[in-house]
């Protein structure tokens, strides 16, 4: 890739003291994140260095020391192994992964970390004893148009939907990251599907990731989201205003795509802030009908419905990595009364239709 030095412009939009200019096809060949696939790369025409990262910004990188990221998801959903010296496009974000990473936006374009394979860039903060050190990236500079502006996630963000009457919304939270809540949408969906219903399904809060929408795909989703679609490389530290921004124009589009039903994913557990206060803020009682609880065991089970229940949404049901093992099943209904649906269960269209009445109905009262 051809690089040259351009020093000394000044934008209307930006005062540019020193940038790399981007040669003609200097990013063919470069591998771009999932996190990044919305932008219109043909927009990069510099890379600045004279400016901190913001939240969601585009930084064409150099692959450094390899570390727990051997590979990089690419927008097609296909995780291609890096090499050091390579060249690759992510976005600057924070990441609340208490399995993996905590990591923020850095203040500066020193060398910084490959937090989450779909591409997010961030300073770590934490990280599980488990996790090997994060990949390293060396940024060249933050991708900005010939205007100077710094290309961000947010450039990508599909528009708003007319409003139309929505379908029924079921929710799915849960106790914490790996709870088994893209698995319960994903058999939801299923059910839904095989059901006749014309399926939507988003997954508002998390780390930029293709994994889970590809999931609601495979499982029969007419359509899936998630919020990078709609301007957010990660949901961690944006406010639960965004994140009901999120819902909100998410559950609308889905809406104006002809969906008969909807599934949400709400990420990580009911203690990460977005998560707990999303559940908590007028925008999730008035666009969600139902909710499900995905619980590891059966006393984050028994706790997951109070915390629920005290919060004005008893959950139909409890799912999730539990349901994988019948004595834990068992351990937890012999605790509540609220009913326990594995898998099969999800997925069987008889019963995936019986939710979308309760939630039709909960939704008309």
């Amino acid at each position: 890739m051809t690089l040259t030095t351009a020093t000394g412009q000044h934008q209307a939009t930006a005062d540019i003291r020193t940038a790399v200019a981007l040669a003609p096809g200097a990013m063919q060949g470069v591998k771009r994140a999932y996190s990044t696939r919305r932008v219109d790369l043909d927009r990069a025409a510099m890379a600045r260095t004279d400016i901190a990262p913001a939240n969601g910004d585009l930084v064409l990188a150099t692959v450094g020391t390899i570390g727990q990221h051997a590979r990089i998801e690419l927008p097609t959903g296909r995780r291609a192994p890096m090499r050091e010296g390579e060249r690759v496009v992510v976005a600057f974000s924070n990441r609340y992964a208490p399995d993996q990473f905590e990591a923020v936006v850095p203040d500066d374009l020193g060398p910084t970390s490959l937090v989450a394979g779909g591409g997010i860039a961030g300073r770590v903060i934490a990280q599980h004893a488990r996790m090997e050190d994060a990949t390293e990236l060396l940024p060249i500079g933050l991708l900005a148009d010939a205007d100077g502006r710094v290309l961000n996630v947010a450039d990508g963000a599909i528009g708003e939907a007319a409003v139309l009457p929505r379908p029924p919304v079921v929710a799915v939270v849960g106790a914490a990251m790996n709870s088994g809540k893209t698995t319960t949408v994903a058999k939801l969906v299923q059910g839904l599907a095989t059901a006749g219903e014309r399926v939507g399904a988003i997954k508002v809060t998390g780390t930029g990731s293709g994994g889970d929408v590809w999931s609601f795909r495979d499982h029969g989703a007419h359509v899936g989201y998630d919020f990078t679609d709609f301007g957010w490389a990660t949901t961690a530290g944006i406010g639960v205003a965004a994140v009901a921004e999120i819902l909100r124009r998410g559950i609308a589009r889905l809406t104006a795509d002809g969906c008969t039903a909807i599934v949400v994913e709400v990420a990580d557990g009911v203690f990460q802030r977005e998560t707990g206060e999303l559940v908590e803020h007028p925008a999730f009682a008035e666009h969600v009908d139902a909710v499900l609880f995905a619980a590891t065991d059966a006393l984050c089970g028994v706790a997951g419905i109070d915390w629920l229940e005290r919060r004005g949404h008893a959950p139909l049901a409890v799912s999730g990595v539990l349901t994988a093992s019948p004595l834990a099943i068992r351990e937890l209904a012999g605790q509540t009364s609220t009913p326990i649906w594995d898998i099969d269960t999800l997925a069987d269209a008889g019963h995936a239709k019986g939710v979308l009445v309760t939630a039709r109905e909960l939704r008309d009262r």
